[in-house]
């Protein structure tokens, strides 16, 4: 529950699957840490900023995702712009997919790469386009796409990057923690290794319920990337406090895998209730539920409804998504109730002929 202009809501827009971003003992490692060893970190890692907190939890996380290493940056867009720029430049080409998250793109943009970009979650098309490439320094896709939330198809990406020996790196920003038994993300849940995802991105500030992000891969390339990604390099690193409540975090999310069972259940209950009121659902078995609307106007107009009733989604709009699928982009916790459940789809049932939504 939350506070929207005085009136508490039910919020299914956050990213925080596990519900761990207010767990007990996450809280306390945090204020335990920040009282012993105070609130920042106090410069960027290659100064004096790299505390033995940090050092930790690089390790816990290089083993939670089955690698060698992994280095922490202080959020998700810095981790891919740094990774993009240290591996790719001038004269060189980086290939994504065209629903790649703004992060990926603007990294190979500012890398002064030549990107190209093939049709969504389709392996023939990059297998095309890199056909056409005479020596291509990247591929880099999502691994679960934030608007549809959908899959990519990482196991046929894999083995076209192995076959020609690119490098692939893959943004598990929306499954690190949700998908896989123990919660090692796409990595753990598809079986692919080190040598099939060379460089794995995910996220501290989604599933874990904390800050910043990671990525994660051999030693040679992590020890590349200390010297080479500037945003790495140049910003202070992340408060030692922080990494003490994310080793918990992390913790708790391997330890608890009722977490992941709980949102299965709810994302099957949700699109069940949903279809039967007859609203149109993309097909997406993650957390990540979009609701399609259709026009701006509509969206809003039926988020707005909503709110009305206790239930906070704000509309998906044009240019985050393309003309005519505007949407409600609902997101689902393992801390919500099956009260809070029943209220959303009473919800959902009270508005569907308001806003000018039509049923299919």
């Amino acid at each position: 529950m939350i506070q929207v202009d005085g009136a508490r809501c039910s919020a299914f827009c956050s990213n925080d699957y596990l519900g761990l971003a207010s767990h007990p003992r996450v809280i306390e490692a945090l204020t335990r840490a920040a009282s012993r060893q105070g609130v920042g970190s106090g410069a960027s890692h290659l100064v004096c900023g790299h505390h033995e907190s940090h050092d930790a939890l690089e390790r816990a996380l290089a083993e939670a995702t089955g690698r060698e290493a992994a280095l922490l940056f202080s959020t998700g867009y810095m981790a891919n712009l740094g990774v993009i720029s240290a591996l790719a430049g001038r004269r060189q080409t980086v290939l994504e997919d065209r629903l790649n998250h703004a992060s990926l793109i603007d990294g190979a943009r500012l890398s002064d790469a030549r990107l190209v970009r093939y049709a969504h979650a389709d392996a023939a098309a990059l297998e095309e386009a890199l056909e056409q490439q005479e020596s291509p320094a990247l591929v880099a896709t999502d691994s679960v796409f934030s608007m549809d939330g959908d899959l990519a198809p990482l196991t046929e990406i894999a083995v076209l990057c192995q076959s020609r020996e690119i490098p692939l790196l893959v943004d598990d920003a929306h499954g690190f923690g949700v998908l896989g038994e123990s919660g090692g993300g796409v990595v753990e849940a598809l079986g692919l290794c080190q040598n099939s995802v060379p460089l794995l991105m995910g996220t501290l500030g989604k599933a874990l319920g904390v800050s910043g992000a990671f990525v994660a891969g051999s030693r040679a390339l992590i020890d590349y990337l200390v010297q080479q990604a500037r945003t790495y390099i140049y910003t202070t690193a992340m408060p030692p406090a922080l990494a003490e409540a994310t080793l918990e975090s992390l913790a708790i999310s391997r330890e608890e895998g009722w977490r992941r069972r709980r949102l299965d259940a709810l994302v099957e209950w949700f699109r069940r209730e949903a279809s039967a009121l007859g609203y149109e659902l993309m097909p997406s078995s993650t957390p990540i539920q979009p609701l399609i609307v259709g026009s701006a106007e509509d969206a809003l107009a039926l988020s707005e409804a909503l709110e009305r009733r206790g239930i906070l989604v704000p509309a998906i709009r044009p240019p985050t998504v393309p003309k005519g699928t505007a949407r409600l982009r609902f997101t689902f916790s393992a801390e919500h109730t099956d009260a809070q459940m029943e209220e959303l789809i009473s919800a959902l049932s009270a508005v569907r002929d308001e806003a000018g939504h039509e049923r299919r």
